[in-house]
């Protein structure tokens, strides 16, 4: 393996958390998760035979509508999502040509109805716009969302759909209420 051997694993480890010495091992078929000392070569499953708090804690919510509801001057709900060929914000999944040639740029889905309503065409520019920023990314009209709904993929950074979002937190989880927020659709 040797200097190719260092090279790998100079990017897949962390030297500061890390205290393994990976040279003897890879060839004896690698380390697997989690080592839980240095001389460990890991398990072979991480909840082997039972799971570590139980089979998992399901916390029962009621249903709570978004904080920023559809009104007359943002009628329609921004939902936003991931891509089948990109990853998060697609800082390693848009490296590759291969996935980046399946998708490689922003968009957003609009329900044939509310296409016709608004003048919008598939391959056309549409400004998404929202309380707190707007966009501008291809149309692509699409039976897969429902009227008064819109679809926006969130791995762009140049067409970062959270500009859009809300920054309201889950009562519950405190967590950011990324997936939706009301939004307008125009031509650029």
């Amino acid at each position: 393996l040797g200097g190719a051997h260092a090279s790998v694993t100079s990017v897949i480890t962390n030297p500061n958390t890390d205290p393994h010495d990976y040279e003897p091992t890879v060839q004896d078929a690698g380390i697997q998760w989690p080592c839980p000392d240095e001389e460990s070569l890991g398990k072979k499953f991480l909840h082997e035979g039972h799971f570590t708090r139980g089979k998992g804690k399901f916390e029962p919510v009621s249903y709570r509508p978004p904080a920023e509801p559809c009104d007359e001057e943002f009628p329609l709900a921004l939902m936003t999502g991931r891509l089948a060929f990109q990853y998060h914000t697609g800082t390693m999944t848009r490296q590759s040509p291969t996935l980046d040639r399946e998708v490689n740029s922003a968009f957003v889905e609009v329900n044939p109805e509310d296409a016709d309503a608004m003048g919008l065409k598939s391959g056309e520019p549409a400004k998404v716009a929202s309380r707190r920023g707007e966009l501008v990314v291809e149309t692509k009209v699409t039976d897969r969302v429902k009227p008064g709904q819109v679809f926006m993929p969130f791995h762009f950074a140049e067409a970062s759909a959270n500009v859009l979002t809300s920054d309201a937190l889950d009562p519950v989880c405190r967590i950011p209420e990324l997936k939706v927020c009301a939004v307008k659709l125009s031509k650029p």
